[in-house]
């Protein structure tokens, strides 16, 4: 028996490397974004890889720590919760800094949140809640962005 469940792991061992989660992106520039009163020290994810991992694998985020994503043109963007055991909200933000949308997001759920506008420039994930706490709402305005063109 103990032949048959070393046979069976070396099998599918490697088949499990290849689904783990990545570690969690600790490493990336920051920022200091300013939404109405209220600030968020945010992480910037400015190209394919570090966008596509996000917050992947991060167990906590502060109440102040964020995620900004910045992409290089606007476009229609959605997000999903892929190996994300956070709870988070989601703003869409447009090209001048002004919040088209916010969303709130479950852990590890795949179902991915399209923005209803074509023309997204940023988003910023926060601790869901964040914004409806604070009295963030769509409309406002976003300030301490990066340039998009620092995006790839």
């Amino acid at each position: 028996m103990s032949k048959v469940f070393t046979l069976l792991l070396l099998v599918f061992h490697p088949v499990l490397l290849v689904h783990a989660a990545p570690a969690p992106q600790t490493n990336l520039p920051k920022v200091t974004l300013t939404l109405g009163t209220n600030t968020l020290y945010a992480q910037i994810a400015a190209d394919d890889a570090s966008r596509e991992r996000g917050l992947m694998s991060r167990t906590n985020l502060a109440e102040s720590e964020a995620m900004l994503f910045v992409f290089p043109a606007p476009r229609p963007v959605a997000f999903w919760m892929k190996d994300t055991p956070t709870p988070l909200s989601i703003a869409y933000v447009g090209p001048s800094g002004r919040i088209f949308e916010l969303h709130d997001m479950k852990p590890f759920d795949e179902t991915p949140i399209p923005s209803a506008s074509q023309a997204v420039s940023y988003a910023i994930e926060t601790p869901k809640g964040w914004f409806l706490k604070h009295g963030v709402m769509a409309g406002e305005f976003v300030t301490g962005l990066p340039s998009p063109s620092t995006a790839k």
